[in-house]
């Protein structure tokens, strides 16, 4: 056989080994995806497995990506197991220790791994199909290919092996005895839990319970200035964690930042679903939680309006609330403040390939009429999305080195996990991640009023993390085109919750802004939006304190006693409900 035929059979077996590569992932993901999880049907080409998309590569693609795979695979073989010869593994923190670049065989291993990640990941983007379907298998690569490592096996880890050796193999006795306390407590350490307390050393901000009904506690904080704004201050955290992301430690709690700057704060402490709130749904929440505490601040303080904070899903149960008092003829928020939150659904990210209508259904089958979304489970979805640092990593560093992770107040905000009502998860999946109905005026009804954004004509003030993979960015600055009131959007550096979380005393990080706007309104997008935007050194607290001064109202004298005749303490701070495990 000639040279011409040897390329041309070599590709062919290159593109067959392609083809059944990225199927094995793709059954992989699919076998781990929530259920009722399916790639969309249709899709042209063969040798499909069922419920996979049949997959079809753009042939010039293809060609390039073989032709460059055997040239790299030929240069590394030729390498062969050469001590230091130049490889992919520096470029990648999993083989970064020395003991991957002094152990010949290990190196080898790991700069093979990197050639086929590579190389599958560059072919899911070849697949000729839908955007969504494209996305789904770069998802399945991902995923495939972070559990397969060569990092992940005892095996085929050269540092997990030196360090075996060098403790005699105290370290494996160690990993097996965490892995077993793992498996006990139902999910991976990502911190050494057994440091914290809530109460004790995190949520240690000075306050009282004034309120509780079997949706939450209303929280006051006691006043750290003599005289407070005479406008209240109500935040409204995600449902789908615990309250104290907004209060881990003294120095880095949103919440003490706003007692401090002289509001009188107030935070909603959402219940832990158990069996008996199975029922709940997503009007409950809105009318016995957020329009309730909305309320009783109103009735404890006397204020005729107040200024309102949500956070998360906690700014869409927010921005949802305000739209049905609209439609009551109510407005007693004088002022809202939405963190890394959507209203408009249309830019999810990468959480958009886990929603499709066979999806949805599933969940509205399962527990639409009633059940609960188990809180590990919601926890897992979210860490999946960045395997190799919030799974693999722990499972190397636990496990395979026997290491106990440092103490990390987010990372154990992070294993808190909470349930969710099963009618109240099937609502809002349909509603908002499927059918984006909360900005379509009078699609969504919600407490038998429409829900109409048009009506919300308050100022809002909008916060987006630039490299948040849970809100994008995108999807952030999506609300600035259907909130009608005066607006002021601001963008920070880093993710979802560590872009929120940078109080001004770390001095850390940057923020954008943009005062003059073309004909004074926002543009259509944050890309376009972004041109005119100037950056800031710091946090975007003192940004924001400054905004909200300007809708507070008068300074009043500090209340001397947490709630009031109607309203006394239940317990202090921060409650029972907060410390209920999932």
């Amino acid at each position: 056989m000639d040279s011409d035929a040897n390329r041309a059979q070599a590709a062919r077996q290159m593109q067959e080994t392609f083809a059944a590569g990225l199927q094995q992932a793709m059954g992989a993901m699919a076998s781990g995806m929530p259920p009722g999880f399916a790639f969309p049907s249709g899709a042209s080409g063969a040798n499909g497995a069922q419920g996979q998309p049949m997959l079809q590569f753009d042939p010039a693609k293809l060609q390039e990506l073989q032709q460059r795979y055997i040239a790299d695979a030929s240069a590394l073989w030729n390498q062969g197991l050469q001590d230091g010869a130049d490889t992919l593994v520096a470029s990648d923190r999993r083989f970064s220790n020395e003991a991957w670049k002094t152990n010949p065989v290990s190196k080898f291993s790991a700069s093979t791994y990197l050639l086929n990640a590579r190389t599958l990941m560059e072919l899911a983007d070849a697949v000729q199909s839908d955007a969504k379907t494209r996305a789904r298998v770069r998802f399945a690569v991902e995923q495939w290919m972070a559990a397969t490592a060569p990092s992940n096996f005892l095996a085929l880890n050269a540092e997990a092996q030196q360090k075996a050796i060098q403790s005699q193999g105290e370290s494996i006795a160690q990993g097996i005895t965490n892995l077993l306390h793992d498996m006990k407590q139902g999910h991976v350490s990502m911190t050494d839990e057994r440091v914290f307390e809530v109460g004790k050393n995190v949520a240690t901000t000075e306050g009282a319970v004034v309120f509780e009904n079997e949706f939450f506690q209303l929280l006051e904080y006691k006043p750290l200035t003599a005289k407070v704004y005479e406008k209240p201050f109500l935040l409204i955290p995600p449902c789908i964690n615990k309250f104290y992301i907004l209060d881990l430690q003294p120095e880095n709690s949103l919440i003490r930042y706003a007692v401090s700057q002289g509001h009188r704060t107030f935070v909603v402490s959402w219940r832990n679903p158990d069996e008996s709130m199975a029922g709940k749904t997503w009007d409950d929440y809105i009318e016995h939680a957020a329009i309730k505490a909305i309320e009783v601040v109103q009735e404890i303080t006397g204020a005729r309006t107040l200024n309102a904070l949500g956070f998360c899903v906690g700014g869409t149960i927010l921005g949802t609330a305000l739209s049905v008092l609209a439609a009551r003829g109510k407005k007693p928020v004088a002022s809202a403040t939405l963190l890394t939150s959507f209203l408009d659904f249309s830019d999810t990210g990468i959480l958009d390939i886990f929603i499709d209508e066979t999806s949805v259904k599933y969940r509205e089958a399962e527990m639409g009429q009633g059940g609960l979304l188990k809180g590990q489970d919601l926890a897992s979805t979210f860490s999946f999305l960045r395997p190799n640092d919030l799974v693999w990593n722990y499972v190397v560093g636990n496990y395979l080195k026997g290491e106990t992770p440092p103490p990390f107040d987010l990372l154990y905000w992070n294993s808190d996990s909470t349930n969710l009502p099963g009618p109240f998860y099937a609502w809002y999946l349909r509603n908002t991640y499927f059918e984006n109905n909360l900005i379509k005026p009078g699609k969504a009804v919600v407490c038998g009023q429409k829900v109409d954004l048009r009506k919300v004509d308050i100022p809002v003030y909008l916060y987006g993390s630039r490299e948040d993979h849970i809100v994008p960015i995108g999807g952030a600055y999506a609300s600035t085109q259907h909130l009608p009131g005066p607006k002021r959007f601001v963008m920070g550096a880093s993710g979802h919750i560590a872009g929120v979380i940078n109080p001004p005393a770390k001095k850390k990080r940057s923020y954008w802004t943009r005062d003059k706007l073309p004909q004074g309104k926002f543009p259509a997008t944050q890309t376009e939006w972004l041109k005119g935007a100037t950056e800031h050194p710091g946090s975007w607290w003192t940004d924001w304190s400054d905004w909200l001064k300007g809708h507070a109202g008068k300074q009043v004298a500090a209340p001397k006693a947490y709630g009031s005749r109607k309203y006394p303490v239940i317990e202090p701070a921060p409650g029972r409900y907060v410390k209920a495990k999932a």
